[in-house]
């Protein structure tokens, strides 16, 4: 058994091409009912202000899994330290034997979470998109911009932030490290005015994103919803779209989105984003069309990051 620490991985996966075709074969497995997926385990720890969450999968077919201990303690920050840590321990598929242990804080869980992002984008988006709307300035933010570019040839950025001052920041690093033209709003409905793409990235409790900011032919990922009490979408933007897209249904409606319409129906057709994949087909079918993808982050995801991860460590 092996352990690798964050520095070691940082040092071998980034946001490139190689690194989106592994996670992006893994949801077209998940699509080809090729993967065991368990429910995400979740505990509370309500006297330190902390959850700790469980995730893994198994695809069929490889020869590793892996399983994902991802804690966060919100009060963290108070004592000097991060909120969000984690590690990945990847097992043989053939003995049980663990075959490593990915120290990586937290950082594998960022990148397939982009690049979750850009998959979303590449097959929901129109290819010609050239505008990007942000909601949100945090890390997610900057790597969803980043993913996005390895799908999408864009030249201008539209961002929106409760704070003024981060979001200004945000914009400059953003035109900086990738010549993009960036304007920063202070209402969102101007940020989402010309919009081919918007992109949610916030913490948010209530819905932010309403039908009326959507224009024709926009896409939505909404990727701040990954817990029963968050929310970034109004039932506006899902009834108003031409096609829904989950990553899974099931958790799209405990953590994600469909939570809305708990109890009940939701009053459009719900799609999981692996069987758009594995259908080869695009599910637009008109440039006017509106298309919107909740994710909520799968086990399969970070199998086959971590997969990718001890791949490249081990070569």
């Amino acid at each position: 058994m092996e352990l690798y620490n964050r520095a070691q991985i940082q040092n071998v996966v980034s946001l490139d091409r190689d690194a989106l075709e592994a996670v992006e074969a893994g949801f077209r497995a998940l699509g080809e009912g090729n993967v065991v997926q368990p429910p995400i385990l979740s505990m509370a720890i309500e006297e330190a202000n902390g959850e700790v969450d469980v995730k893994t999968a198994h695809i069929k077919g490889n020869s590793r899994f892996a399983i994902k201990v991802s804690p966060g303690f919100f009060d963290n920050p108070k004592l000097g330290l991060p909120s969000l840590n984690g590690l990945m321990i990847v097992f043989s598929a053939k003995t049980g034997l663990v075959e490593a242990v990915l120290f990586d804080e937290g950082y594998l869980t960022d990148i397939r979470t982009a690049l979750a992002g850009a998959i979303a984008a590449k097959h929901l988006s129109r290819a010609d998109s050239k505008r990007v709307t942000v909601l949100g300035a945090g890390l997610q933010a900057e790597l969803q911009v980043a993913a996005l570019k390895l799908v999408r040839d864009f030249d201008t950025l539209d961002v929106w932030a409760r704070d003024v001052k981060k979001a200004e920041a945000y914009a400059a690093r953003m035109q900086e490290a990738y010549g993009l033209t960036v304007a920063v709003h202070t209402e969102i409905a101007d940020a989402c005015r010309e919009a081919d793409i918007i992109v949610t990235t916030t913490p948010s409790r209530e819905p932010l994103l309403s039908g009326e900011h959507l224009r024709e032919g926009v896409h939505v990922t909404a990727m701040g919803s990954d817990s029963p009490e968050k929310r970034e979408l109004d039932t506006s933007v899902m009834e108003r779209a031409d096609h829904f897209v989950a990553d899974t249904r099931a958790q799209s409606e405990n953590n994600g989105e469909l939570k809305a319409y708990a109890g009940h129906q939701p009053p459009f057709t719900v799609n999981e984003l692996g069987k758009v994949i594995a259908s080869g087909k695009s599910l637009r079918t008109a440039d006017s069309q509106i298309t919107v993808c909740d994710l909520t982050g799968t086990g399969v995801q970070d199998t086959a990051i971590a997969g990718f991860a001890l791949g490249r460590l081990v070569s």
